[in-house]
């Protein structure tokens, strides 16, 4: 990436600090931000790392930093090295939720096989009443959206009467997706407040990407988490993000680069989500 050496007040050196310090994150992340929004350039903008069939494949290997992939967007979600936890990306903070159920804030840099982020704006806002389960929740963001064939970022946040969720625990490279999924640990909350982190994929991107709903869930005091299984609540507010830009990093080293990435996966990926 090109680096620009510029000359700031000390007022803006001291607001920058101040913000990366009470958000965890890097001083590369906030100008970057600020930066796409002035010029308009990420509003739209998704950016993922790897392929959803790699990992399916067993290609768990790091690709890019993290301090990259927050230089690219500040909300979304993926996983991290050998499957080693859920991945949740909100304000511009990475939390790891580990497959005990602890929740780990990530502010240190490092190599992430999977995941999709973007700068989010939202577009739309409406209110979602009596959920009782993630499939109506679904049918209400479908509404929503304007198209099946472009990609969305969703943004649910209220009090859960109920949140099923599920993490990854560390597995070895090469182990097959629907394997691994064979044990992970699932967890139940009741009457819990925060965030569902959501992507949405068009159905022709299964071959890249997790076609569909892909909802990942942090609790507003950042202690649970995970991919969510189901969930029900009386209020949400939903916000929504259209991303009409797709921008992908794929790995330039490592088991991907020999990887078997023809088969169709999208049964195997269907039944591990």
């Amino acid at each position: 990436m090109p680096n620009i050496n510029v000359v700031i007040p000390g007022f803006i050196e001291t607001a920058m600090n101040e913000a990366a310090a009470a958000r965890g994150t890097s001083i590369e992340s906030i100008v970057n931000a600020a930066l796409g929004q002035y010029f308009q350039t990420t509003r739209h903008r998704l950016y993922q790392i790897s392929t959803a069939a790699a990992l399916v494949e067993g290609v768990y290997e790091g690709a890019v930093s993290s301090r990259i992939l927050l230089a690219h967007g500040n909300f979304g979600l993926g996983t991290f090295e050998h499957l080693d936890g859920e991945m949740v990306i909100l304000d511009g903070n990475i939390y790891q939720v580990h497959g005990n159920g602890s929740v780990e804030l990530r502010a240190d840099d490092f190599p992430v096989p999977f995941a999709v982020v973007s700068y989010f704006e939202e577009e739309t806002t409406f209110a979602a009443n009596e959920v009782g389960s993630l499939s109506e929740l679904e049918q209400a963001c479908d509404t929503h959206r304007e198209s099946d064939n472009l990609f969305y970022a969703l943004r649910a946040d209220g009090v859960f009467e109920q949140m099923h969720t599920r993490a990854m625990s560390a597995t070895a490279e090469g182990t097959h997706l629907v394997q691994a999924a064979e044990s992970q640990p699932e967890f139940r909350f009741n009457n819990i407040e925060g965030t569902l982190v959501c992507i949405w994929s068009p159905g022709y991107s299964r071959a890249f990407s997790v076609p569909g709903y892909h909802f990942h869930f942090i609790s507003k005091d950042r202690t649970k988490g995970g991919h969510v299984l189901n969930s029900s609540a009386q209020t949400l507010r939903i916000r929504i993000q259209t991303l009409c830009e797709f921008d992908m990093r794929l790995p330039g080293e490592g088991s991907f680069l020999k990887a078997d990435l023809t088969r169709d996966t999208a049964a195997d990926l269907k039944k591990a989500e």
